[in-house]
């Protein structure tokens, strides 16, 4: 979302922060859903009070958030973004909308949140990076929570950094080892999934466990163009059905109780641009 010591108002990073604040501000979006990475490449307090709070700090009155993306989980490190947005950090004492309703949230802790009829599980995919059994054990509590929202009749999705549904790049392809959290979601049949990490845009067909266009699959939406340089693909894999990498900007969702749901890419530093409807089941 903010490359390195970088706090300038009209860089694609302050643009995209100014609009996503005046959102929140106008009281236009219900909540803001912070994919990361949020602060390059290895932050402290320091880094995220003197730099991300300037331009994004406005959106914490509904910020959702990932505990937490790589970058900001680097070992040692993700205790200090575990404090920021419990507000403990010098000269940042306000609270993500998450930790106003939970309290602090700590390392690596998954959490859910039900918007309206929608129920939405955040996971750190960073576990699979750093410790693969505790991420073994966010597929038994993936696959628990779930099945309780589902039970309840609520729509589902999932938040999670690293993208498995993904074009590759030059740094980074498919996270494939987050396979078992993908069988959980298609054993569910999850309508939407969020994640960022590639540096550009990608809208997936709805797709199954099997990379199969399915009318029933996931809709995969990979956004990662907060403000950070972007990236080429180098792949072209046959349930991307839309992505660009040329553009920065932000992805607005109008979410119904019928499962059915709006999307529009807004452009902030550049042109391309994304937008249609899935129907209700």
């Amino acid at each position: 979302m903010n490359r390195v010591k970088n706090s300038a108002p009209n860089s694609p990073s302050g643009r995209n922060g100014a609009a996503i604040t005046q959102l929140e501000r106008d009281n236009e979006i219900d909540a803001f859903l912070g994919l990361g990475d949020f602060q390059y490449s290895t932050p402290h307090c320091e880094d995220y009070v003197k730099y991300w709070t300037r331009l994004w700090g406005g959106t914490k009155p509904k910020l959702y958030w990932i505990s937490a993306p790589n970058h900001d989980w680097q070992p040692g490190r993700n205790e200090d973004l575990d404090d920021f947005m419990d507000g403990q950090c010098p000269g940042a004492s306000e609270k993500a909308a998450i930790n106003q309703q939970r309290g602090f949230i700590g390392n690596g802790q998954p959490y859910s949140k039900d918007f309206g009829n929608w129920h939405f599980a955040f996971l750190s995919s960073a576990y699979w990076r750093y410790n693969h059994v505790q991420a073994q054990l966010l597929t038994t509590w993936l696959d628990n929570d779930l099945a309780t929202a589902k039970a309840a009749g609520k729509h589902l999705a999932v938040v999670y950094h690293e993208p498995y549904f993904t074009s590759n790049t030059n740094k980074h392809g498919r996270a494939a080892e987050h396979k078992p959290w993908i069988d959980v979601m298609w054993k569910y049949r999850v309508r939407l999934t969020l994640s960022g990490s590639q540096h550009n845009y990608e809208r997936s067909c709805p797709v199954n466990n099997a990379d199969q266009c399915v009318g029933d699959g996931m809709t995969a939406f990979q956004v990662s163009t907060g403000g950070a340089t972007l990236r080429p693909f180098t792949s072209s894999p046959p349930y991307i059905e839309k992505r660009f990498s040329d553009t920065h900007g932000f992805l607005r969702l109008t979410l119904r109780a019928d499962g059915s749901f709006d999307w529009n890419f807004v452009p902030t530093s550049g042109s391309s641009t994304d937008s249609g409807t899935r129907p209700a089941p």
